[in-house]
């Protein structure tokens, strides 16, 4: 395409174009990374059902119990199953609950937001972090 034919409204719109579509395909990509590692996990639980063993017995000899939150991290926390929110332009930025990390406050800036009011934070949650439950 000649951009330099291309006014500057029309350029602007180019690029917002292109953006929106990077963020599809970043929260694309993040659907098919988690489905993925979903599938491995039951490949994998299928795999030692299929050999006779116990999940609990191999998953001893992978991971250690001390990295492992067994049952007693389990009871702990009780039945809790708080909503991960992950940033689809980067699947690192999670957050879960409690105190704003730095990425979501500029964030939440950036598209117009104050992190300080409640219903904002939860618009925010709502129309830009991808929700995940686990």
């Amino acid at each position: 395409m000649d951009y330099k034919a291309l006014s500057v409204d029309e350029l602007q719109a180019q690029l917002q174009q292109i953006e929106q579509s990077k963020v599809d395909l970043e929260k694309a990509l993040y659907q098919r990374w988690h489905e993925s590692k979903t599938e491995l996990a039951l490949e994998i639980r299928e795999m030692i059902e299929t050999r006779g063993y116990d999940i609990d017995e191999i998953l001893e000899l992978v991971v250690p119990k001390r990295r492992r939150g067994g049952a007693a991290a389990a009871s702990k926390k009780g039945n809790r199953n708080y909503i991960r929110y992950v940033d689809p332009e980067d699947p690192d930025n999670i957050y879960v609950r409690g105190v704003l990390p730095k990425w979501m406050k500029e964030k939440m800036s950036a598209q117009g937001y104050d992190p300080s009011v409640k219903e904002d934070r939860e618009a925010f949650k709502a129309n830009y972090l991808q929700a995940v439950k686990d």
